[in-house]
């Protein structure tokens, strides 16, 4: 099943003044790498936005963690039919313009899931399903769709 991560992710993931929110975030993308998982470039520039802008990284430091995460997963970007499901979306199902953006854009990548702490835990659009992974209630999804090392 095809996942893909919200930018807070990354955050949490680069900041380690985020205690175990940064220690679950860095193992849930290292166990992804092993799945299919893709990011966005939506969420790169929004990670690269936030860690810079809030001093939790230095520029190098920012650039090297998008570095590496492009030559782990694939990353997509929006297109003009994301652009006309998000504005869709943002009239129909009253979500952030945003956040109906990287919905469209990975719905569009054909996953099923958007790892994400801040959009509507457990709520459908389309085929693209949204999960806290740091909500107690979804430990046994996450366990399940990224599974440990044996």
């Amino acid at each position: 099943m095809r996942l893909s991560f919200d930018s807070n992710i990354l955050v949490y993931a680069a900041d380690l003044d985020a205690g175990q929110r940064n220690v679950v975030a860095f193992d849930l993308l290292r166990r992804a790498a092993r799945i299919d998982c893709i990011l966005t470039l939506q969420s790169l520039g929004e990670f690269f936005y936030t860690v810079t802008r809030k001093g939790k990284r230095n520029f190098q430091d920012a650039a090297g963690f998008i570095d590496d995460w492009r030559s782990v997963f694939p990353v997509h970007s929006a297109d003009d039919r994301a652009l006309t499901e998000a504005v869709a979306a943002v009239r129909r199902d009253s979500i952030s313009f945003w956040d109906a953006m990287m919905w469209a854009t990975v719905r569009q990548a054909g996953c099923r899931l958007l790892l994400s702490e801040d959009l509507h835990d457990g709520q459908t659009l389309g085929s693209v399903t949204f999960v806290n992974p740091f909500a107690p209630k979804n430990s046994t999804l996450i366990e399940a769709i990224l599974p440990r090392e044996p």
